[in-house]
């Protein structure tokens, strides 16, 4: 029997291989929150999305943060693109999906954030807004949008928001 165990071990098919297996899927359990909004609009040729590009890497992103104690997660999302992106507009209540990715911090390592996003409909755009000089704003049509985002899981809920509009 105890060569049996041994055997199974080795195989990784007994206890410490399935609790291997289930700690390898925990890796994202332990996460910080975030709140996005998808802002778009009809432009004439379609669906188009505003992306942002992030402060640090310049990457192309949707505005996002981390909750506020004052504001429900929809609402935050709106603020978020705002502060970012100086767009005001209707707020979805309810999420359209959600992603995960590891933010970049300027000290220490990245932190694993999960983002709920929102879809936002544009109804103004301001000239002037509080994150102007740290970040460059453009409508793109969907497609576009989501081959220029990084990461895998905002691609499909924008792949996805595109497909449900039309």
């Amino acid at each position: 029997m105890l060569q049996q165990l041994r055997s199974r071990l080795r195989r990784g098919r007994g206890l410490v291989g399935r609790v291997r297996e289930r700690l390898r899927g925990l890796d994202w359990v332990a996460h910080r929150q975030q709140y996005a909004a998808l802002p778009w609009r009809e432009g004439k040729d379609g669906l188009e999305i505003l992306l942002i590009t992030s402060r640090e890497t310049r990457r192309w992103v949707i505005p996002k943060g981390w909750p506020m104690i004052t504001l429900a997660a929809h609402d935050a999302a709106a603020q978020e693109a705002w502060e970012e992106a100086g767009v005001r507009g209707e707020v979805q209540a309810i999420p359209i999906g959600a992603f995960r990715y590891h933010k970049r911090m300027k000290s220490g390592p990245p932190q694993r954030c999960r983002v709920d996003v929102y879809p936002l409909a544009v109804t103004a755009e301001e000239k002037a807004w509080p994150e102007k000089r740290q970040r460059q704003r453009r409508w793109v049509p969907a497609p576009e949008a989501a081959r220029m985002v990084e990461e895998p899981g905002l691609r499909l809920i924008i792949d996805r928001f595109a497909t449900s509009r039309a």
